[in-house]
């Protein structure tokens, strides 16, 4: 049982860690296409020092803090294996596959802004922003209320708090504009 709680705590903190770095990077996102915006005598320089903080971001933090998070949960299913009956595990697993996926994503993301590449607007990439939010939130309330959740109840509760972050989104970037 003590080694449960090990784990536990090391995953706490992984998450915590690939959190923080899948926030940073899309923000670094942003920035980079900023500079789009910028003079052309700082732009290039600007967005060479925008790579280079994305590949630290993304080798430095969300990688390691991915592994810890995965390794750490396996770790605790392993000692807890009749977990795996409950239905709020297996969705929060899927939801997992898909975050990792999105962290995948953002590797993609990266290397075609190396070789100059168009991908999204700093619109779009705020928008791309909340998305680890949603994940955050559906994560955390399926691993506190488990199955006393209703998962119905989530998604559409999720898919309205992404709603609001996309309207909150686009007032914002109208207040921005004027």
């Amino acid at each position: 049982m003590q080694y449960y709680l090990y784990f536990k705590a090391f995953h706490i903190v992984g998450f915590v860690s690939w959190f923080a770095g899948l926030f940073y990077i899309v923000r670094i996102f942003v920035y980079h296409a900023e500079a789009d915006e910028k003079p052309e005598n700082i732009r290039e320089e600007w967005k060479s020092q925008f790579n280079l903080m994305s590949q630290r971001v993304y080798k430095i933090i969300m990688n390691p803090a991915m592994m810890i998070t995965w390794t750490f949960g396996l770790l605790m299913l392993g000692f807890n294996h009749g977990i795996l009956q409950q239905n709020w595990i297996k969705v929060k697993l899927v939801l997992l596959v898909l975050l990792t996926v999105y962290h995948v994503y953002c590797k993609t993301i990266i290397k075609k802004q190396e070789r100059g590449e168009k991908t999204y607007n700093s619109f779009q990439f705020r928008l791309l922003n909340e998305l680890p939010t949603l994940f955050l939130i559906s994560i955390v309330l399926l691993a506190v209320l488990k199955d006393v959740l209703n998962f119905v109840y989530l998604f559409f509760g999720i898919m309205a708090f992404g709603a609001l972050l996309y309207f909150i989104a686009k007032a914002y970037k109208k207040s921005r504009e004027q």
